[in-house]
């Protein structure tokens, strides 16, 4: 959607400097961008790249100097950018209307306004809230419950019985609900151990494409408000994972971990059953938690097993001298034998 400078800048939240009557049709990287694109610029070290781009209109801070471009200061360019974009690109439609060839159980209740795409199932029970969509030959299944204005893109699978909030986006290939990992043992072999819960997942979560989040056990498995978890992720049952964590992809939660509010989760970090993480907890990448481990508030950790950021600089350091070290003993060791 085509909008002007003057009317973008209290959308975003920016102050408007320079000709508040360019028109802006979309978003682009300094280098790529045309007169009618939208740029952002984060610190003064990168206001050549700005200056030398073809765009008129530039998001940036306080302090960047931007000779005849027209300039939207915002303390915080990148997010401002980010809902800009939002505004002039929008988002391609997943589904428009019922396609003739989904196929939607006689008790589903589908909204008029939602969208069922292709080859789309939607179970009995289930229900479909308005505005939202559902791509291409997912399966919604029996009982499940999604809220309105969610995007459900192509091979989405929902078992029975999952709940979805609002304005929730769920990629392509994920599977939500499928049993967890739970088993007994007797009589020398595995007894399926229940896997009676489901899954609940809050407002304005974004889910990755195929990634996995188990059902609960007996309790169950909680996605709170905001959460937003990168491409093959997996959540074991029982996990509660609070309020706006970010979790990078192959990141993997083992049974009924506890993240707080506003953790950080870096990729392929392991996490093993039933540890903690407490509020605004950072967690580098690859790094592996024990189970049972608690990460305390607004602590930062790397490697395995996850430690202090500032011990685990210390103990890489030591690693990177291991050869010298390793020389230095046999020299030693020679020098003793020799007397």
């Amino acid at each position: 959607m085509t909008r002007t400078a003057k009317e973008l800048a209290p959308l975003i939240g920016a102050t408007l400097e320079g000709d508040g009557g360019v028109e802006l049709a979309g978003v682009a990287s300094p280098e790529r961008a045309g007169t009618r694109d939208l740029i952002y610029v984060e610190a003064a070290k990168h206001a050549a790249r700005a200056a030398a781009s073809a765009a008129l209109c530039v998001v940036a801070q306080e302090g960047v100097t931007l000779a005849g471009k027209t300039v939207l200061r915002s303390s915080e360019p990148k997010f401002a950018f980010a809902k800009a974009a939002e505004l002039l690109l929008g988002r391609p439609p997943i589904a428009s209307g019922i396609h003739p060839t989904a196929i939607v159980a006689p008790l589903a209740r589908v909204a008029p306004s939602a969208g069922i795409g292709p080859y789309a199932v939607i179970g009995e029970d289930a229900h479909v809230g308005a505005g939202t969509q559902i791509g291409a030959h997912s399966v919604i299944g029996a009982g499940s419950w999604i809220g309105e204005n969610c995007r459900i893109h192509p091979r989405v699978t929902l078992y029975g019985g999952v709940r979805i909030g609002n304005r929730v986006e769920i990629h392509s290939g994920a599977v939500i609900g499928a049993d967890g990992f739970g088993y007994a043992q007797g009589d020398g072999k595995y007894f399926k151990f229940p896997q009676a819960g489901i899954v609940e997942i809050a407002d304005d979560v974004e889910i990755g494409a195929n990634t996995t989040i188990d059902r609960g056990s007996l309790d169950d498995t909680r996605i709170a408000e905001g959460v937003k978890l990168d491409n093959l992720v997996h959540v074991g049952h029982n996990c509660r994972i609070g309020a706006h964590t970010v979790i990078a992809a192959q990141a993997g939660l083992s049974g009924s971990c506890i993240f707080g509010k506003h953790v950080v989760v870096g990729g392929q970090a392991g996490f093993g059953e039933r540890c903690k993480l407490e509020d605004g907890a950072v967690i580098g990448g690859q790094s592996g938690v024990l189970g049972g481990k608690t990460i305390y508030a607004r602590e930062t950790v790397w490697g395995t097993p996850a430690r202090s950021l500032e011990k685990f600089k210390q103990l890489f350091a030591w690693y990177g001298r291991l050869p010298e070290l390793a020389a230095r003993i046999k020299e030693l060791e020679a020098k003793i034998a020799s007397k």
